[in-house]
């Protein structure tokens, strides 16, 4: 026990200098110094006068002193954890190896994780995110497909302890959904689900096909930021489609079925969002239209386009050719991300939410840690 504990010392020390790195890497001295500067300012008599201002910086400070936190707190936990080892085997005491190993474990976990959260600096990938789901053609088995899709990102949230809210659901014809929103809020939410954006393929034998042969269908997954009310976009009202209708689906009992659910369509651009679990058709309609400015947002920055007007609405479609990944569950078990080559066989663990393989993936390929 006595050489475990040798060479959890040894993997620590591999460790203190992997923490020192990823201190360089976010600029924890900057950091340090951001937080004192932004600190001093709120020391002025005048900064609570202007309340917007005053509310994106504790904001900001919030997001600076996070990582400072977080930084500060990994590098005690090795420096502890490694002089404790250092002193069990001084004393010849291997009675907390288990312990120890565990920890060990622990940090390295942790440190992963955050050289992953270093590729998150988009301007957007601490927002919440907004997720539809839209089946391709095929009918019913297209619609089967995107509430497993739906299932499968739900179950992901819920695992990475994100809060998962349902806003629009429309039921298929006889299973599955015609289309589905969620959002899913929590810290980098929108920086690890924007890998998720694209056409999904599906390759099963169809439970709906009573000869039991073999489907290939296709739904999307549409993954857009969740931007706050500060968003600089104005919707004229001549450019929107305003339809009501009786909530129905996933949300059970809890849905209001009285005409209070909002449909909006953008006529423009033709983008289409919803919203029917608010208690009113007014807070359904506000909903929508918050949906509405973060997908015209989202798509002008990525279009990199001047101005809201200059979006097309194209679309592409949701078909063979266009898919980002591919969930083969017959003739053999398989799912394969086409732009990573990143791969596994254990398909139901990745319809149980298990994604943080392809999301890592996915987030390497910009940046070499």
């Amino acid at each position: 026990m006595i050489i475990q504990l040798e060479e959890a010392k040894l993997k620590l020390g591999s460790l203190k200098d992997q923490v020192s790195e990823y201190g360089k890497t976010i600029r924890i001295d900057e950091l340090r110094a951001t937080a004192a500067e932004m600190n001093a300012a709120m020391e002025a008599s005048d900064f609570w006068n202007d309340q917007a201002g005053a509310t994106k910086h504790l904001q900001q400070l919030k997001v600076v002193k996070d990582k400072i936190d977080v930084f500060d707190k990994l590098k005690a936990d090795v420096d502890d954890t490694y002089d404790l080892i250092e002193m069990s085997i001084e004393d010849g005491d291997d009675s907390n190896t288990e312990e120890f190993l565990a920890d060990v474990a622990g940090i390295e976990e942790k440190l992963e994780h955050l050289n992953i959260e270093v590729l998150l600096s988009g301007e957007y990938d601490r927002n919440n995110a907004i997720v539809s789901f839209h089946p391709g053609a095929g009918g019913t088995e297209a619609q089967d497909w995107a509430q497993m899709l739906y299932r499968m990102y739900t179950r992901w949230g819920e695992k990475n302890g994100y809060k998962v809210k349902l806003v629009d659901w429309l039921d298929g014809e006889e299973a599955g959904i015609k289309s589905a929103t969620i959002t899913i809020e929590g810290t980098n939410a929108y920086g690890y689900l924007k890998s998720e954006n694209g056409v999904h393929r599906l390759v099963r034998v169809s439970p709906f096909d009573a000869s039991g042969r073999r489907h290939t269908s296709f739904a999307s997954v549409e993954v857009t930021p969740e931007m706050d009310d500060t968003a600089d976009i104005e919707i004229r009202d001549e450019d929107l489609e305003i339809t009501t209708h009786k909530s129905s689906g996933a949300g059970g009992q809890h849905i209001n079925k009285t005409e209070s659910a909002i449909r909006i369509v953008h006529k423009p651009t033709g983008i289409v969002v919803g919203c029917q679990t608010e208690r009113s058709q007014l807070q359904n309609k506000e909903t929508a239209l918050k949906m509405l400015k973060s997908k015209l947002v989202e798509i002008k920055l990525r279009e990199n386009l001047e101005k809201i007007e200059d979006i097309t609405g194209e679309k592409s479609n949701i078909e063979w050719g266009s898919q980002i990944r591919s969930y083969v569950f017959m003739p053999y078990t398989l799912v394969k991300d086409t732009r990573t080559g990143y791969e596994t066989g254990n398909i139901q663990a990745v319809m149980d939410g298990d994604l943080d393989g392809f999301i890592n993936a996915y987030l390497r390929m910009f940046v070499k840690i």
